[in-house]
């Protein structure tokens, strides 16, 4: 196929071509006039080419007010393989501007091609940047939270137990930063890498094949919960049939083992990927039910009493 007409297809059906002629779905945020912003302004840490799957983005959705000055770094899922970036990145950006809260939607490098610390960096470099950005966008610098599902809950988990105060020493403002979130939000999230409970898949494309003993623990997040690992809010399904409710519960239990504010939700039949689940009548909730702690916890605003 000629070159030109690869591109003009490329426009039409809104994916990239890679240099090899693969096709990668680009965030259907830009087609709707929100911009996918590099995170890094040359080549991040680690590439290994400077095709869209190389290179992370932010893509930046502010509310019309944002009265508790709140934003959210939001990690979709896809087993560390791809990204759900509508139903859990677009979707939930623009439920959270609705309730006055500022939504950044991450799209971060995956394997098989990419393995942590890759993915931890790509992460970190996300809520650093909404930091060193916050006044910028009406944000308060101790009011930045990450959200994530399946896997994406697995990232966010992870720089909620793998973080730094930045270095001062640096040449750029950004990594001058802290990359600690002040709250995470989990959605059905993969925690634990050990095969008898966490998702294979996930683990695999993350690790790669016989990962050190010693990485799969450090990236067991249940296991790397302390006293200083941000307040959590999270929900689950009892049967999710992709990754097992006992992620949730495990990093539940190690939250309040070390005295960390924690809100837990447990749906007792549910679909794994449901994203927002407006159209599960029983689990449609969640959103509300995670306003409410927001709501308590300053982040967030609940609507006036009807």
């Amino acid at each position: 196929m000629r070159s030109g007409l690869r591109l003009s297809l490329a426009a039409v059906l809104g994916v990239a071509l890679t240099a090899g002629g693969q096709a990668v779905v680009m965030d259907k945020a830009v087609a709707d006039g929100h911009a996918a912003v590099p995170l890094w302004g040359g080549a991040p840490p680690g590439a290994q080419g400077s095709a869209p799957a190389d290179i992370p983005t932010l893509t930046t959705y502010l509310p019309s007010s944002n009265p508790t000055k709140t934003g959210v770094i939001v990690a979709p899922g896809g087993g560390y393989a791809h990204l759900a970036l509508d139903h859990e990145g677009a979707q939930v950006a623009q439920w959270l501007n609705a309730h006055g809260v500022a939504a950044f939607v991450l799209t971060y490098r995956l394997g098989p091609k990419y393995h942590h610390p890759v993915e931890l960096g790509d992460a970190q470099r996300a809520i650093r940047t909404v930091r060193a950005s916050a006044e910028k966008n009406g944000i308060a610098t101790d009011h930045i939270g990450m959200m994530g599902f399946s896997a994406g809950g697995h990232l966010a988990s992870t720089a909620g137990t793998h973080f730094d105060a930045g270095n001062t020493s640096s040449t750029d403002p950004i990594e001058k930063v802290s990359s600690r979130p002040d709250f995470l939000i989990l959605g059905y999230p993969v925690i634990s890498l050990r095969p008898a409970v966490g998702h294979v898949g996930s683990a695999k494309n993350l690790l790669g094949e016989n990962p050190d003993p010693a990485l799969v623990t450090l990236l067991s997040n249940d296991e790397q919960v302390t006293p200083e690992t941000p307040p959590s809010f999270i929900w689950s399904t009892t049967d999710d049939a992709t990754v097992p409710v006992m992620n949730s519960v495990l990093f539940y239990s190690a939250l309040v083992k070390n005295k960390v504010q924690a809100e837990l939700h447990i749906f007792r039949h549910g679909k794994h990927g449901l994203g927002l689940a407006q159209g599960d009548v029983d689990i449609k909730v969640w959103p509300d039910l995670l306003l409410h702690w927001m709501a308590a916890n300053g982040w967030a605003q609940l609507p006036p009493a009807q």
